[in-house]
């Protein structure tokens, strides 16, 4: 592995790991009122595009930590739907 394709598999690491304190505690306390449910669709959609980008490029760090973002993702649409309203 090149230190560009390290450089990638870090900054997704770090980006995709923030994301778990957050939808760790949408499920925990069942509730999601201040999630925007506009930010979950961009976020969603967003990231299927990245993970799609990655898919056509071969890019395994792209893949990778945004096929783990795209299931946090959907688990903080899922939260927003059951307790956010």
């Amino acid at each position: 592995m090149d230190w560009k394709e390290l450089i990638g598999f870090v900054g997704g690491f770090l980006t995709t790991m923030g994301m778990v304190p957050q939808v760790w505690r949408l499920f925990k306390l069942k509730s999601a009122h201040e999630i925007s449910l506009t930010f979950s669709l961009f976020f969603i959609i967003g990231i299927a595009f990245w993970l799609v980008y990655g898919i056509l490029n071969g890019l395994m760090s792209v893949i990778i930590w945004n096929g783990i973002a795209l299931v946090l993702g959907c688990g903080m649409f899922y939260a927003k739907m059951k307790w956010g309203r």
